[in-house]
C-alpha cells in the first residue's frame, strides 16, 4: 500500500513543541516535493509547510513561520515538522503528502498523490 505513517502527535501545553515524523511506505520519496496539512475541527485541510526533493527549498503558511521547520531524510524515506512555540490554534490533525512534482507550487490536494492517515495535535493547559 501507497501511503505515508505519521507519528510524534499528542497533547502538549502552549509553548511547548513537538516533533513530527513521518515514513513513507511503498514508495520511494527523493522524486517528491513533501508537504505537511493541517485539519483543526470544524475547518478545511490547509498546507502547512512543504520541503523540495532533495531539502533545498522550504516554504511555510505565514501562520507557523518562524516557529515550524520542515526537513526530511531521503535516506530513511521519511519527512518531519519540528513545532514550537504551539498554540492553542495549532489544535489539528496534522497529515504528511507528498507532491506528484519535485518542487510544490501550491498546497492543491488534487496535485499531491500519497498522503498518511494523520495524527493528532492538541495544544491546551
Amino acid at each position: 500500500q501507497l501511503q505515508f505513517v505519521e507519528s510524534g502527535g499528542g497533547l502538549v501545553q502552549p509553548g511547548r513543541s513537538l516533533k513530527l515524523s513521518c515514513t513513507a511506505s511503498g514508495f520511494s520519496v527523493d522524486t517528491h516535493c513533501i508537504s505537511w496539512f493541517r485539519q483543526a475541527p470544524g475547518k478545511e485541510r490547509e498546507g502547512v509547510a512543504w520541503v523540495s526533493g532533495n531539502g533545498g527549498s522550504t516554504n511555510y503558511a505565514d501562520a507557523v513561520k518562524g516557529r515550524f521547520t520542515i526537513s526530511r531524510s531521503n535516506a530513511k524515506n521519511s519527512a518531519y515538522l519540528e513545532m514550537n512555540n504551539l498554540k492553542p490554534d495549532d489544535t489539528a490533525v496534522y497529515y504528511c503528502a507528498a507532491y506528484g512534482r519535485y518542487f510544490c507550487s501550491d498546497y492543491k490536494e488534487g496535485n499531491y498523490n500519497y498522503w498518511g492517515q494523520g495524527t493528532q495535535v492538541t495544544v491546551a493547559s
